[in-house]
């Protein structure tokens, strides 16, 4: 599929509109339409979350009880004994997707989510969220590369990749692909990366929840620890229990 939309994109943005434009120049305007067209169709895949377009995006895993994944991105942040003192107290195990940088800068907060636990992946170096999706081939093997090298200072090594705000574009799967790593995305949602109203994202969250639902949240804001914890407990009040798959469970949308 990857290799058809580029294709296609090539030949609509650059041969067909200059076939109508050498050979019918009065059609200017479909040509015009035709280029936006092959920008839209790369575009698509690119900039909305979990689109399969362009590669195997994991969205859910396979389960035969009521058990849900919380996936936490953005950290190590300063909250981050608070909330594993949280989800202790909850009984529950989660995935932290971290930032390279972060984790050269707090290595024990990495340490200590490990000491209790969970499990640490890769969410890029620096988290570029407003150009990740159109950065080079090398400037995203670096983002990836850079955090794997992270991690691995603290004794993970990562089989899991979340992109920043969930953007990719077709050089990212043939990066993973080379280094044995699985693109990540998420059931549901809460947009809890910004504001402060917990039962906002605990309503947003808590229905849209299924058996085998990827549930991602974020940490390091004022109000994460409790959204998270609200979060847990509604879900545990409907009976989810929380378990982190092994990457062989996980599934996408296909």
């Amino acid at each position: 599929m990857r290799t058809l939309i580029l294709a296609v994109a090539i030949c609509a943005s650059i041969i067909v509109p200059l076939l109508l434009l050498l050979l019918f120049p009065p059609w200017w305007p479909i040509a015009l339409g035709v280029l936006a067209l092959a920008h839209g169709f790369v575009l698509w895949p690119t900039l909305r979350p979990n689109s399969q377009w362009l590669g195997p995006v994991m969205t859910s895993f396979e389960t035969d009880s009521n058990e849900v994944w919380l996936t936490i991105d953005d950290g190590p942040t300063d909250d981050t004994p608070a909330l594993l003192d949280a989800l202790d107290a909850l009984g529950v195990k989660a995935t932290f997707f971290v930032k390279g940088v972060l984790v050269e800068q707090r290595p024990d907060l990495v340490k200590a989510m490990l000491a209790r636990g969970h499990t640490v992946e890769n969410h890029s170096q620096t988290h570029p969220s407003g150009s990740f999706w159109c950065l080079s081939r090398r400037a995203l093997a670096w983002q990836i590369d850079q955090c794997s090298k992270a991690l691995e200072t603290v004794g993970v090594r990562s089989r899991l990749f979340r992109a920043p705000v969930g953007m990719k574009n077709p050089f990212v799967h043939p990066i993973l692909a080379a280094r044995n790593l699985t693109l990540v995305g998420w059931s549901v949602r809460g947009f809890d990366s910004f504001g402060d109203d917990v039962q906002r994202v605990v309503k947003r969250i808590v229905p849209r929840v299924t058996s085998g639902s990827i549930v991602v949240m974020h940490q390091g804001r004022g109000f994460s620890v409790a959204c998270v914890t609200s979060v847990v407990r509604a879900l545990q009040a409907k009976g989810y229990a929380f378990v982190v798959p092994v990457p062989e469970r996980l599934k996408t949308k296909r």
